[in-house]
């Protein structure tokens, strides 16, 4: 008899298929406030990666034994240092770039542009008076030069977010494209992977570096993604659907991971 697979929400999906991306034995560090990353870093953890390190707020730690701690409560609350397996201070320390190879990041957005090239400063030409202030870069900067690979999450996928080119710059991704352009700039990470939002996956063409459909969520029209992307899309026709979670995924995402629910809205 066949298994009927769960219901899930789109935020599940994005949550699931980041966590795919990941792999045993990375160092998997998610920033302040950013729900679906930590609970794919947390599933990935649980499902295949016991040996990953997880960094939140610069502390690096495994956790891989460590239940019912809900989020986003988890990244700051103390019984990760209480139960933890193991815990370091060295998941934020500037002394320790060379070994950021193998680290994975994840960085969001209030504009990306076709090149993977992300704004967290602000909207508006006027720099003195924006129209709408950002939280800043943070420590963006710094990390997306130097991590092995990182993924751009964003939780709406609009006009005013993909855009054609960004007002300011706090993280450089592709650049001005080619798969030559971080090199040029002497950054030594990896550079942008995907770019994951709730209608669908994107990479990035391996030459031009131009942002290209990956895959579409299951129930969304190609037409409208195309419509709420504030720049010319590459689209291929033959464009598969996003892989549904499935039961153990879901499963173990409710249970272990954001058994509130913070990621079950629309």
């Amino acid at each position: 008899m066949r298994r009927t697979r769960k219901k899930y929400f789109r935020k599940e999906l994005m949550a699931v298929l980041l966590a795919r991306e990941l792999a045993d034995g990375d160092d998997v560090q998610v920033g302040f406030a950013l729900p679906v990353p930590e609970a794919a870093a947390r599933l990935a953890h649980l499902l295949h990666g016991p040996n990953m390190n997880l960094i939140f707020l610069g502390a690096q730690m495994n956790v891989h034994h460590l239940e019912k701690i809900p989020l986003p409560e988890f990244s700051w609350d103390c019984r990760v240092v209480r139960w933890a397996e193991s815990y370091s201070d060295k998941g934020h320390r500037f002394d320790r770039l060379k070994y950021w190879r193998k680290r994975v990041f994840f960085v969001g957005g209030i504009q990306v542009d076709r090149y993977g090239n992300t704004n967290l400063i602000g909207v508006g030409k006027d720099f003195k008076k924006l129209d709408f202030r950002g939280p800043g870069s943070i420590g963006t900067p710094t990390l997306t030069s130097n991590v092995g690979r990182y993924y751009i999450v964003i939780n709406n996928h609009e006009k005013k977010c993909l855009v054609e080119r960004c007002d300011y710059r706090s993280t450089v991704g592709w650049g001005d494209g080619d798969r030559l352009a971080r090199k040029k700039l002497h950054l030594p990470g990896g550079g942008p992977q995907l770019c994951v939002t709730p209608l669908c996956v994107m990479d990035f063409e391996e030459n031009t570096k131009m942002m290209r459909l990956k895959s579409i969520h299951p129930g969304v029209n190609l037409e409208d993604i195309i419509e709420r992307t504030g720049f010319d899309l590459d689209a291929p026709n033959d464009t598969p659907l996003s892989i549904e979670p499935t039961n153990e995924e879901l499963t173990t995402l409710r249970s272990r991971v954001d058994f509130n629910g913070i990621l079950r809205v629309d």
